[in-house]
C-alpha cells in the first residue's frame, strides 16, 4: 500500500507544475510598436593587457623506420615538457594536441614511389600565465628539441568584467544613436524594445609565426593590448 508520503509527493508534483505554467502565463507580453520601430545594431568594446599566453611546441623527427623515428620523437619530446616542468609551468597547463606517425615517400617521374622512411611529430599547448617568462621558455624549449614554435596566442583570463565594459559601452552607443536618428525624424525615443546579444569576443589573433632555431637567440614577447568586443541589436520605439 503507497505510503502518505508517496501519495502526497505523487498529488504535489502536478499543482507545481500548473502554478509554474500560471506563473509564465501571468507574464504579460510586451505592448505592441504603436510608433515609428527603430532597430539598430552596435558594437561596444573595451581593452586589456593580455595575462595569458598558449605557444604551440612540436618535435618532429625523422628515421628509416617507424619505430626509431618514435624512440627519437619520445626522447626529445619528454625532454621538452621537463623543460616546462623545470621552468615553473604547471602540468594543468600542458597538453598534447597532435601525435601522427607518417610515411616519407620519393616521387620521381614515370616511376612508382619509394618509401624513403617515417616522420614522427608530437605536438603540445602550453599556456604561460607568467608573461614576463614566455621568451626565456620559448628558447629553452628550442634548446630541449621542439623545432616547431607557433603562436603566441595572447588572450585575457578573465574576460567577464571587460565584456561587460563593452556591453554598457555598446548600449550607451545605440541610445545615443537612437536620439540622433529620433531628433532627425523630427520625433523622440518612447523605449527600448528589446536588446539581444549577437557576438562577444575578442579580436582574432594575429596568424601564427613559425619560428626557427636559429632566430630564437633571444625571443622577445610583446602583450600589447586585446579589444574585446560585444555586439547588440536594439529595438527602439520613436514617436
Amino acid at each position: 500500500m503507497p505510503s502518505v508520503r508517496s501519495w502526497s509527493a505523487r498529488a504535489l508534483l502536478p499543482m507545481l507544475a500548473f502554478a509554474a505554467t500560471a506563473a509564465v502565463a501571468q507574464i504579460p507580453p510586451p505592448p505592441p510598436i504603436a510608433g515609428t520601430r527603430l532597430d539598430l545594431v552596435v558594437d561596444g568594446s573595451s581593452t586589456r593587457v593580455p595575462d595569458v599566453a598558449e605557444i604551440g611546441a612540436g618535435v618532429v623527427t625523422q628515421a628509416a623506420d617507424a619505430s626509431t623515428a618514435m624512440a627519437e620523437n619520445a626522447r626529445r619530446m619528454t625532454a621538452v615538457i621537463a623543460a616546462l616542468k623545470s621552468a615553473g609551468v604547471a602540468e594543468r597547463d600542458i597538453r598534447t594536441s597532435s601525435l601522427n606517425l607518417s610515411p616519407q615517400y620519393r616521387y620521381d617521374n614515370d616511376k612508382p614511389p619509394v618509401l624513403t622512411g617515417y616522420q614522427a611529430n608530437n605536438r603540445v599547448s602550453v599556456r604561460f600565465r607568467d608573461m614576463a617568462r614566455v621568451g626565456r621558455i620559448v628558447d629553452a624549449l628550442v634548446a630541449q628539441g621542439a623545432n616547431q614554435i607557433d603562436g603566441p596566442n595572447l588572450m585575457v583570463d578573465q574576460p567577464d568584467a571587460a565584456l561587460d565594459e563593452a556591453r554598457n559601452r555598446a548600449v550607451a552607443k545605440a541610445k545615443a544613436r537612437a536620439t540622433l536618428y529620433a531628433n532627425a525624424a523630427g520625433l523622440h525615443v518612447k523605449r527600448i524594445v528589446s536588446i539581444s546579444e549577437g557576438q562577444a569576443g575578442v579580436m582574432p589573433p594575429p596568424m601564427p609565426m613559425m619560428l626557427r632555431k636559429q632566430e630564437l637567440a633571444s625571443t622577445p614577447i610583446a602583450a600589447g593590448e586585446q579589444q574585446l568586443t560585444v555586439t547588440l541589436t536594439v529595438t527602439f520605439e520613436l514617436e
